[in-house]
């Protein structure tokens, strides 16, 4: 399979939602619980996507404001119908973030990082909208390791086609792991880097439960799933059924893990 077929392209919220946006809402309480930032602040998250993050914000942290910074328009359409205007949301880039210096006191990012394509100039772009003294967060996924709906569907898929490891988000995003994402921040010029692990369950009633969000198209693994003709598709499907730990009653019980990471201006 020619590699320039895969997309990592996020623009279809629903798709999105299915595959792993609803597992990304429930590691975003966590991972604000971990920063623990006092309320009255104002909020920026970068890559706002579809709102699971900025939603979380207004539920759980009493911000003074919270606005969204969104390049995919389709996204951005999700999450202004998403949040119901409770956020000032903006189409931009990690890269050119449309807000004035020091407009903001909590810069976060969830799932993006890995992403963007220059990262040494998004976080000087977070660290030029964030107050001196502020914090700039983010988390990513543990492709590499034990994110393991997304590992059965590479390790089954390289199984059948060596080429598909260059593919395999675990091995083309080197801030998915834990030493990367501290040398980032700590080689960006930010104080007192933090990387932490948070874990959630992602349990699928059946296996094709766990099969459909990869029909959607959204993100390299569905996109790759998607490029491949029926017959090499199927071949897959039963690839990874045959190695994804089913229970009894045909249920499926995985770990998500995602590294997150917190720094000061």
């Amino acid at each position: 399979m020619d590699q320039k077929q895969i997309s990592d392209t996020w623009e279809r919220g629903n798709p999105y939602e299915q595959y792993v946006g609803r597992w990304s809402r429930q590691l975003a309480p966590l991972f604000l619980s971990w920063l623990g930032i006092p309320a009255g602040r104002r909020w920026l998250d970068v890559g706002c996507g579809t709102g699971a993050l900025c939603a979380a914000v207004l539920d759980h942290c009493a911000p003074a404001s919270v606005a969204g910074v969104e390049p995919s328009a389709g996204f951005l359409k999700a999450s202004i119908e998403n949040l119901a205007h409770r956020a000032a949301l903006h189409q931009g880039s990690a890269a050119a973030i449309p807000l004035d210096d020091g407009s903001v006191d909590v810069v976060v990012s969830g799932l993006v990082l890995n992403f963007v394509p220059d990262l040494r100039a998004a976080l000087a772009e977070m660290a030029r909208v964030t107050e001196q003294g502020g914090t700039i967060a983010a988390y990513v996924w543990d492709y590499a390791g034990k994110m393991e709906l997304m590992r059965h569907f590479w390790d089954a898929a390289v199984e059948l086609d060596a080429a598909a490891a260059a593919m395999d988000e675990g091995v083309r995003f080197p801030v998915c792991r834990r030493e990367a994402l501290a040398e980032l921040f700590a080689s960006a010029g930010l104080h007192g880097t933090e990387v932490s692990a948070i874990e959630i369950s992602t349990p699928f009633a059946s296996f094709e439960d766990y099969w459909a969000p990869f029909l959607g198209g959204q993100g390299p693994a569905p996109a790759y799933a998607m490029a491949l003709d029926e017959t090499a598709r199927a071949r897959l499907r039963e690839r990874i059924r045959a190695r994804i730990p089913l229970r009894a009653d045909g249920s499926i019980s995985l770990t998500a893990r995602a590294w997150a990471v917190r720094a000061r201006c």
